[in-house]
């Protein structure tokens, strides 16, 4: 990330690790092992950047940041047990090192130091914004594990689990800031609605990634959608072009429980011979360039220009 972006983070890693002690040495092992190994913390800077837009610049601000990158870290750690992961960021996960339990129980105990701090914090409207938030997401998360068991081209399933599980913390994160700052109703509805869409755009960046980033950039295994059966961007959009005989064959593809790496290069194929990946490029861009204009009501400054930085960064990321 650009320098003068990771500027707007300065303290929040010093806060997050104040808030992860605990006289328990595992907790502090598998979540430090997570939060330790290169995470952008876009949602922590969202917070941040959002409440400076608005005016609002106070130390606590870095407590609320840490509470949001707690909230996102202890989903990562229960989507690598659901989703069976083996690297995270590069690095061998924390259910593969330490067990399923471990994580899982861990993501429960960020959880719950998130809502401790959110109670800290003392307004209630952030909790009900974050704590909406947290459930939506893990709505998303079960929504998507129902369609890995019975796999649909379902363009509107598939954004409708993206809002909930990705973009939804961003539109809240970013919301956030808008309260803090006590943005009018309409200011408010703009931040969200930016989090909301470089959200979406995340997702997607995020979903290509998986079929043409190199693994040591992208931080892990190339095609772990496809051979957890998950349809992404890339493969809903070439298979809108795709004549129906290939479509039914790549949807067998997805729905094996084992995918070889023939089945991989055969998707791979398929992508590029209907542009999946080049529409899902587009998809994305659209989604920034419609986050951008969110940002038209408020002055032009750091904070604001920042926040149109950031939008680009996530376009360009190989990671």
């Amino acid at each position: 990330m650009k320098n003068y972006l990771l500027k707007g983070l300065e303290g929040v890693e010093e806060r997050i690790a104040a808030h992860l002690r605990s006289d328990v040495a595992l907790i502090h092992q598998v979540s430090g092992h997570l939060l330790s190994g290169g995470g952008k913390r876009i949602r922590p800077l969202l917070v941040i950047l959002s409440a400076r837009l608005c005016g609002y610049d106070r130390p606590e601000l870095l407590d609320l940041a840490s509470a949001v990158e707690f909230i996102h870290t202890a989903s990562l750690l229960h989507d690598d047990v659901v989703d069976g992961s083996c690297l995270r960021r590069g690095r061998a996960s924390a259910n593969v090192i330490w067990g399923n339990e471990a994580s899982v129980l861990v993501g429960d105990f960020l959880f719950a130091r998130s809502f401790t701090l959110l109670v800290r914090f003392g307004n209630p409207r952030i909790m009900e914004i974050l704590s909406g938030a947290t459930e939506v997401m893990a709505k998303g998360e079960v929504l998507q594990l129902a369609n890995i068991r019975s796999p649909s081209p379902d363009l509107g399933h598939y954004l409708h689990v993206v809002r909930c599980k990705t973009a939804g913390l961003m539109a809240a994160a970013c919301r956030c800031g808008a309260v803090l700052g006590n943005a009018d109703p309409e200011r408010e509805a703009a931040l969200e609605g930016f989090g909301l869409e470089i959200g979406m755009a995340f997702q997607f960046i995020d979903d290509l990634l998986d079929y043409v980033g190199e693994q040591d950039e992208f931080g892990k295994t190339p095609g772990s959608d496809l051979a957890e059966g998950k349809l992404t961007l890339p493969l809903l959009l070439a298979l809108q072009s795709a004549p129906a005989a290939e479509r039914e064959s790549i949807l067998e593809i997805v729905s094996r429980k084992r995918k070889t790496a023939a089945a991989f290069r055969k998707v791979v194929a398929f992508l590029e011979r209907y542009d999946g990946i080049g529409q899902t490029r587009n998809e994305a861009r659209q989604r920034l360039e419609k986050a951008k204009r969110q940002l038209g009501l408020f002055p032009d400054g750091t904070a604001r220009n920042d926040l149109l930085e950031l939008a680009d960064f996530l376009m360009e990321r190989r990671r």
